[in-house]
């Protein structure tokens, strides 16, 4: 591996002050100061043998100061100052050992120590040091290169990036899709990766793998097929079914979520009976995931709503809940109706059969070498009103089936969620959102343990919940123009980086900071475009505009609207 070499021509001053991770250096080489740019890489002398102290230039100033006898006629007294972030240590690598770089300060610089600026030649050696670490892997994760020297590849540990959680984010049009392709592409290859892409718009339909499996929920005009996914009401939790089918506005809601619950829970202990599932009718709770018959509680609830009752008198009479159950009632058989929502009310006996579950978990969770790896699911057919429930649903199954996997037998799984700001809100109101909200917040908190890793993926970083973001170790940060979005990474990248954040405006299409435990040093890098791109380009408008001929769509897409499928 290439060594890196203190070069006292590439002097540019000497340090004037430290602090516990910055110095000031006085530059006392001017004709090296105007090569020198913000966040451009200088190498400073330590205090101990074999380790120079790597850093990034964060400010250049000219401090102007009057002379004694100034009396105006002449310039002022002129000091070139340059502020520098201390960023880690390089062991230059004596003894014939390869250098290493560390994220830590092994030692600060003294007073008066040199600080130069890392040449070509410097930065490549540098840079070959920092690929070199990040690769030694048997299958090293490579993004793409390094913005400050484009032949150096930019290596990212894949064990920290998918173990603490990460972040993408960048406004539209900035390549945040291409990096998640490339991402995606880089994990492919490996005969065990497993992950589920939650494909809420259809952009990732392009990608295609050996160990690649696209996925889509059901729509309205579907039937069973092996890529198309039923979630049936029976998966979800008391605390799920609740926002989706009661209205809380309704003074009988109390009474009305009573009486539903009772008639699930019975519906399920027949269920279990029928069976012979004795194991399990002492130990089962509401949200236990057992099939049960909707059109069963729905006609328990009926019951219950024209039940009469014999009085004192000897006269029939109304019973306690005749007629506070109508509105659910009709709640509940709007749901049943509703053909958009065909996947989770679907008619099939399939979706009865105790078996189902497993079948979808071995869908979602099985890794490359089990016939699965990365599963693509289209939800660009669910509805957007209850789009965070169906998504949280998915997400907190692969969480609950992990959390019962004995740990030794652990097959780690990545849930990369795009458009999270549409499922994970920063402000979640009653219902179905907050219901979503819960279950990525234990994700967030508690996935590590059980190996499930979130990639958050959003365009709008200020509109995502605040508790999963700083949860996230790993950032890679594109072009962000609106300065809410701007503030909300800048709180949560170190504060030692400085202003190397506020380059966020100005990247690059396709150019990210990449920040945090996968990376040895925070770096602004060119992402390589993937050999599959997604379906996520933005319209010519001008071009299209331009053609004298285009297709008439209209027809075609009315008709398609009114039977909601293509």
């Amino acid at each position: 591996m290439q060594s890196i070499t203190f070069d006292q021509a590439e002097a540019i001053g000497v340090v004037q002050s430290v602090d516990t991770g910055t110095a000031v250096v006085q530059v006392t080489e001017p004709n090296q100061l105007s090569m020198l740019q913000v966040n451009h890489m200088v190498v400073i002398q330590a205090s101990a043998p074999g380790q120079l102290l790597i850093g990034m230039v964060s400010k250049i100033m000219r401090r102007f100061a009057q002379v004694p006898g100034w009396t105006g006629d002449e310039d002022a007294a002129a000091a070139d100052i340059v502020k520098v972030t201390l960023v880690g240590t390089l062991m230059t690598g004596e003894g014939g050992r390869s250098p290493v770089f560390k994220r830590t300060l092994e030692s600060v610089p003294s007073i008066d120590a040199v600080c130069c600026r890392m040449a070509h030649e410097q930065l490549t050696a540098f840079m070959s040091i920092l690929s070199g670490s990040s690769a030694r892997t048997e299958n090293p994760l490579c993004l793409g290169c390094y913005a400050l020297d484009a032949g150096a590849r930019a290596y990212l540990d894949g064990n920290k990036l998918f173990q603490r959680h990460a972040v993408i984010v960048g406004s539209t049009g900035s390549g945040k899709s291409y990096t998640v392709a490339k991402l995606l592409e880089q994990m492919e290859p490996l005969p065990s990766c497993n992950a589920v892409v939650f494909d809420i718009h259809g952009e990732y339909a392009p990608l295609e793998g050996e160990h690649i499996q696209h996925y889509r929920i059901a729509g309205p005009t579907d039937g069973e097929g092996e890529d198309i996914l039923y979630l049936p009401y029976w998966l979800l939790t008391y605390s799920e079914m609740l926002p989706l089918m009661l209205e809380r506005s309704d003074d009988n809601a109390p009474n009305q979520a009573m009486l539903f619950s009772r008639a699930v829970m019975d519906a399920k202990r027949t269920h279990l009976e029928s069976l012979g599932r004795r194991d399990l009718l002492s130990r089962f709770t509401i949200d236990s995931p057992i099939p049960y018959k909707v059109t069963e509680i729905l006609q328990i609830l009926e019951n219950e709503n024209e039940m009469m009752v014999v009085g004192t008198t000897g006269r029939e009479k109304q019973g306690p809940n005749f007629g506070k159950l109508t509105r659910f009632l009709q709640r509940l058989n709007a749901k049943l109706q509703d053909r958009r929502l065909n996947f989770m009310f679907s008619g099939s006996p399939a979706l009865l059969d105790d078996g189902y579950m497993e079948t979808l978990c071995r869908k979602l969770m099985a890794p490359a070498s089990l016939g699965g790896g990365i599963k693509i699911v289209d939800f660009s057919e669910v509805p957007s009103d209850i789009l965070p429930l169906i998504v949280s649903l998915v997400a907190r199954l692969v969480f609950s089936v992990q959390q019962w996997v004995p740990k030794e037998r652990l097959q780690p799984i990545s849930l990369f969620c795009d458009e999270a700001h549409l499922y994970i809100p920063a402000h979640a109101r009653e219902g179905v959102e907050s219901s979503s909200l819960h279950s990525f917040e234990r994700i967030a908190k508690e996935g590590r343990k059980y190996g499930v890793g979130l990639v958050v993926i959003t365009q709008r970083p200020s509109e995502v919940n605040h508790t999963v973001l700083s949860q996230s170790s790993n950032f890679i940060a594109m072009r962000l123009t609106n300065v809410d979005d701007q503030n909300v990474i800048n709180r949560l990248l170190p504060d030692s980086l400085g202003n190397f954040s506020e380059l966020l405006p100005v990247l690059d299409i396709g150019e990210a900071l990449v920040v945090g435990d996968a990376s040895l040093l925070p770096s602004r890098i060119k992402v390589t475009e993937p050999l599959c791109k997604p379906d996520s380009a933005t319209v010519r408008f001008w071009d299209a505009w331009s053609q004298t001929t285009v297709p008439d769509t209209i027809g075609e897409a009315v008709a398609c609207l009114r039977r909601q499928g293509r």
